[in-house]
């Protein structure tokens, strides 16, 4: 089968604008979607006009309420704008739409025996926005009452593992075209590797109407084409990926794709979102990942389903890097190489041996963090708002521990030669204008007052700069955010996935 297209849907209420839209996206789609039940009542009567108003192939569709569309009226009303829409058939097909999107119970077979006449190629759709839809290659045959029309089926995934079924069941239809789409995040996967699916396209939608369809977990086709290089995947590009809970704006695609694209690698490196640590690993070996990034918050349990452990991820207790090797799932840990190797260019020249130094927090990153400063000889107190975790972790390292909370000032200032921020407090939001810091939630030790002797290293890199780091630098602190760490731990994630150099440097990684 040939490689999936990459289709824009247009959701814009004019057709002007969906036509600047298609000027902009030009070279990074091969057609559109024209999603009529998003025009105004007044341009949906002119939509006849919009296949020669561009230069790409056009799918007429127009969606039921029902089916996650916006068209709220009668099946009459829309079968007149379906017929008026292929009605007038111009000798050029380009100016006709060379699509139309019929769902699996429309049927008027005028409109259809027009539709085949002029040329138009049908497709028959299905879309349950609540629940995964299995057996498709059945369902798809069913749809092909004539055998030609082309069988799309868009579901709303409840795990990773639905999608994994799709990706199983796509494999093997090569005998008819078809669209398969999982929608949501939790689809993402499916909709990058469409051509692991046979899918005969993949939607995307331009980033100015991506509100009109979060639901439907696209992304926009520049990130599709540039970030995934999307054209250049085929069956045999190598695949890594990176899962955590809930996955929102992370880096990783955009470092290692870059590198796998620097270093010429047939690879691709995609987000996997899932709940549960176990079922990534499962979806990895089914669809041939042999790599995975672990995000929060599954670097520990993780644990649990590896087959082998560096000593250093049974010493810190954490793993952020999975390879599977030989069908065994080999755990690795970089947060603290990456971390080691910012905080040494952060420091400069200040050493923090038998230095006082705070560590706010005591999950996964804080784990790693811990055992670096132990190797750096720090004096360490672990600052959590659950006392029984700042406990395990303090006792693995002789260090000293505190709950987190406004009476534990005075013992914050102690160890305030270095303070270490590890939760995600602060990544969600900047410091809101003209309010007052002591009242910011979104500082994790808002009630700690600043000297400006400090020195703060915060691991979160969005916002760059985030409250905390604000109110420290204000103070006069020297302060740091966490895009460092990130990069370093990456470029020796990169090394663990392929055996090669993401930059200099990191030849000297060691993992054992």
């Amino acid at each position: 089968m040939n490689s999936p297209l990459i289709c824009m849907t247009l959701t814009g209420k004019t057709l002007e604008e969906d036509k600047q839209l298609v000027n902009k996206y030009f070279k990074y789609i091969d057609l559109v979607e024209l999603r009529v039940d998003y025009l105004t009542e007044e341009e949906q009567l002119y939509a006849r006009r919009f296949p020669a108003m561009i230069k790409k192939p056009c799918i007429l569709t127009i969606r039921r309420d029902v089916d996650g569309g916006l068209f709220s009226g009668s099946e009459f009303s829309r079968t007149c704008l379906f017929s008026r829409a292929l009605a007038f058939a111009d000798q050029d097909k380009a100016k006709n739409f060379a699509y139309v999107d019929f769902e699996e119970d429309f049927h008027i077979p005028s409109i259809q025996d027009a539709a085949m006449a002029f040329g138009v190629k049908i497709i028959r759709s299905v879309h349950n926005m609540e629940e995964p839809v299995y057996n498709l290659k059945e369902r798809c045959m069913e749809m092909r009452k004539t055998g030609y029309e082309i069988p799309k089926i868009a579901f709303q995934p409840k795990k990773l593992s639905d999608v994994a079924n799709l990706f199983r069941e796509g494999a093997q239809m090569t005998d008819f075209e078809h669209i398969f789409c999982a929608m949501g995040a939790e689809g993402l996967p499916a909709r990058i590797l469409a051509t692991h699916t046979n899918s005969y396209l993949t939607y995307t939608s331009p980033e100015e109407l991506s509100s009109n369809t979060s639901n439907l977990g696209h992304i926009d086709p520049v990130t599709l084409s540039n970030l995934y290089n999307f054209r250049s995947i085929t069956k045999q590009t190598h695949l890594f990926g990176i899962t955590g809970w809930p996955l929102y704006k992370i880096s990783g695609p955009e470092i290692h794709n870059s590198g796998f694209k620097k270093a010429g690698l047939d690879a691709v490196f995609i987000p996997l979102r899932s709940q549960f640590a176990s079922e990534a690993l499962t979806f990895a070996e089914q669809i041939g990942i042999e790599g995975l990034s672990i995000s929060n918050p599954h670097k520990e349990s993780v644990m649990y389903y590896l087959n082998e452990q560096t000593p250093e991820v049974i010493q810190i207790g954490a793993c952020n890097t999975a390879i599977y090797r030989n069908k065994k799932w080999i755990g690795y840990n970089t947060n603290a190489y990456g971390f080691r190797r910012a905080l040494d260019e952060f420091l400069g020249p200040v050493r923090i041996k038998r230095k006082k130094v705070a560590i706010i927090g005591a999950g996964g990153a804080a784990k790693a963090v811990a055992y670096v400063l132990k190797q750096m000889g720090a004096r360490v107190c672990i600052f959590n708002r659950s006392i029984n975790h700042a406990k395990q972790l303090a006792e693995r390292y002789g260090f000293e521990y505190c709950t987190l909370e406004p009476d534990c000032a005075p013992i914050l200032d102690e160890y305030s030669n270095l303070i270490v921020q590890t939760t995600s407090v602060g990544a969600s939001k900047e410091t809101k204008p003209g309010q007052q810091n002591h009242q910011e939630p979104n500082d994790p030790i808002y009630f700690y007052n600043f000297r400006g002797n400090e020195i703060l290293f915060d691991i979160l890199y969005r916002p760059a700069i985030t409250p905390v780091m604000k109110r420290a630098s204000l103070a006069g602190c020297r302060v740091s955010n966490g895009y460092k760490m990130l990069e370093y731990q990456a470029y020796a994630q990169f090394k663990l996935f392929t055996g090669l150099d993401f930059e200099e440097g990191t030849e000297d990684i060691n993992f054992d």
